[in-house]
């Protein structure tokens, strides 16, 4: 459990730092080489690298939170399963 809130938390992290790298140096830029405006190709490849790490980032991070998800509910069935089947057990003594 421990090592899929790290990642959530670097995923998360990663995130927020593309985004706000992409926010500071490549404003008003569109990641696709092909625009209305010419653009310089520095800025589109910057654009788009550190998009491509924001999507990853997004989707590391919700897979670890779906994993977080699972465990708990795992957990809290595995618990709600014992208590039912102890009911059981002292009802039929």
């Amino acid at each position: 459990m421990r090592e899929a809130w790290k990642m959530f938390c670097l995923s998360a992290v990663t995130f927020g730092i593309a985004l706000g790298l992409a926010r500071v140096f490549v404003p008003d830029i569109v990641p696709v080489a092909f625009a209305e405006e010419p653009q310089a190709s520095w800025a589109v490849m910057t654009a788009f690298v550190l998009r491509a790490i924001e999507l990853i980032a997004a989707a590391v991070a919700t897979i670890a939170l779906a994993v977080l998800a699972g465990a708990y509910l795992q957990k809290e069935l595995r618990r709600l399963f014992r208590s039912t089947s102890s009911r059981r057990a002292s009802q039929a003594d």
